[in-house]
């Protein structure tokens, strides 16, 4: 078959630059050299110095698989040889009769003999690449013409191997990113905790409620006072649900100063305003695939509840700065201790969002209503505070303890109780070892001022007094120690020689006495 130079360029290459799979492409253009010259086999390999290897990106053959077998160990001739670079012209034909090292190397290798072979070295700005390597079984099969027209293939195929070798770099980089994001989704699962107490009991209505709307896309909105567990059960609704594999970005709308709250939901394009150096995806653009959980969602400003009310309806953002919309695949959860049904009447929530995310409620119970769970909940904490502070032996807590944990009301509901837990076990690393933990905090609610009234003789207290009960309260907060880190003097921020000298002023036993006195 004969054409002109031209075209033969034209039409290899639009086979070589059209596959970024090297495989895919090593097969069509072999099919295409079988036209011109005997292309029983195609390989393109590369030389890794670390190895001193030839390392095989992909082959393309005529029989089942490529006759030469990879990766190839050269031997010290073949090393020296490739490593000096003195290969004389761009194509080399070789055959038996003056087989140069490598192609040696690999015949000895090979599956089928005799093999000879047309070598295109290629090179980019001086830069060695790889070579692209002809077989076909038998003696001086290649001739110049063959050599003439692979040649005018240098620059196509030096290309399509660079684009190869990036692409598969690319690849390799995405492959790690991947497993690096699921390991460190599972991480971040387990620490955000995806264990719930009270599944079972206190929380058993809540949880029925999340099995029912977990595997749709509706957006949810959790109700409940501050401490609750609202994050635990955005948690419960995302890893129940087929968005799982998908990015959980969660927000603290609270948390974000006003004059950022667009850049952070929504990215912004670089030089948008003062500062703004590169383009940056808001935690929307992130969630792309997955859920965004937008925590205490009554404190977005009127300005972001607007844009944010567009992301719903049209399922797009722009950027700050930004003119072109970007679609976003999201499923929203949010979350509020506030009534959004009185700020809608006050003006300060938009009525149009609130009936967008109202469309699955879910009310948290606060702990005081759920207090069958108070036992579980103080035994998952006191594990995991151990956990988290190097603790090997868990100390005991009694029945009573227990008890005085369940009489109380906890207005900090499961906030409150895990502070409490870790404030306990403090005050158990210092104590006695067989003492178990106390909560005496617990069983002191903190004194409540009351309402100054006409009678005001009878009724404010002094100041001494004020003090008195003050001091007495932080004593019992840090178990009757002045001293130290841990001390009523530090809490108090005074010196422990000063606050013993206000305590004696004002009768407050210390030390011996004190416990004397307890006792």
């Amino acid at each position: 078959m004969t054409i002109n130079d031209m075209e033969f360029i034209q039409q290899a290459s639009k086979r070589i630059c059209g596959n970024l799979d090297a495989r895919t492409m090593l097969t069509d253009i072999r099919k295409y050299l079988e036209n011109f010259m005997p292309a029983e086999s195609v390989d393109l390999n590369t030389y890794e110095p670390e190895s001193q290897s030839l390392r095989n990106i992909a082959s393309a053959s005529c029989y089942s698989e490529t006759p030469l077998c990879y990766p190839a160990r050269l031997s010290k001739e073949a090393v020296i040889f490739v490593e000096t670079g003195n290969y004389g012209p761009v194509v080399s034909i070789i055959d038996r009769s003056k087989m140069q090292p490598v192609a040696k190397h690999l015949e000895l290798k090979a599956k089928q003999h005799p093999l000879c072979f047309l070598l295109l070295h290629l090179k980019i700005a001086e830069k060695r690449l790889g070579e692209l390597v002809i077989s076909a079984q038998g003696q001086d099969l290649f001739s110049e013409e063959h050599a003439h027209l692979l040649e005018l293939l240098h620059d196509p195929f030096a290309i399509a191997i660079a684009n190869i070798l990036k692409h598969q770099g690319v690849l390799r980089l995405q492959k790690k990113l991947s497993d690096d994001y699921h390991y460190l989704a599972n991480e971040l699962r387990q620490i955000s905790g995806a264990e719930i107490i009270g599944e079972e009991h206190g929380l058993k209505p809540v949880m029925e409620k999340v099995r029912q709307v977990a595997p749709l896309d509706s957006h949810v909105l959790l109700l409940g006072e501050t401490g609750v567990g609202k994050e635990v059960i955005a948690n419960a609704i995302h890893y129940s649900s087929q968005r799982h594999s998908g990015p959980l970005i969660k927000v603290n709308c609270g948390a974000l100063p006003e004059s950022l709250v667009d850049s952070e939901l929504f990215g912004h394009e670089k030089g948008a305003y003062t500062g703004a150096g590169t383009t940056r995806r808001g935690r929307f653009e992130r969630a792309h695939g997955g859920t965004i959980f937008l925590d205490e969602i009554g404190d977005l400003p009127l300005s972001a509840q607007t844009r944010l009310l567009r992301v719903i309806q049209d399922k797009t953002i722009e950027r700050v700065g930004g003119s072109d919309p970007i679609k976003v695949d999201i499923r929203i959860i949010s979350a509020t201790h506030r009534d959004l049904q009185q700020m809608v009447l006050d003006k300060s929530f938009r009525e149009d969002l609130w009936f967008r995310l109202n469309v699955f409620p879910i009310t948290i119970p606060p702990l005081r209503h759920r207090k069958i769970d108070i036992p579980d909940l103080v035994n998952y904490f006191v594990s995991k505070k151990c956990r988290e502070m190097g603790i090997r032996v868990h100390p005991t807590i009694s029945s009573i303890q227990i008890k005085k944990l369940v009489d109380h009301d906890w207005p900090g509901n499961v906030r409150e109780l895990e502070n409490s837990v870790e404030r306990a076990l403090i005050r158990a690393l210092a104590g006695p070892s067989n003492e178990g933990i106390i909560f005496d905090d617990v069983s002191r609610p903190p004194q409540q001022s009351k309402p100054l009234s006409p009678n005001l003789e009878q009724e404010v207290p002094t100041l001494d007094e004020v003090i008195r009960n003050h001091i007495e309260n932080v004593l019992l907060l840090c178990n009757n120690r002045i001293d130290g880190p841990n001390g009523a003097a530090c809490r108090l921020d005074v010196n422990a020689s000063t606050l013993r000298h206000r305590m004696s002023k004002l009768g407050i036993t210390f030390g011996k006495r004190r416990k004397a006195t307890e006792n």
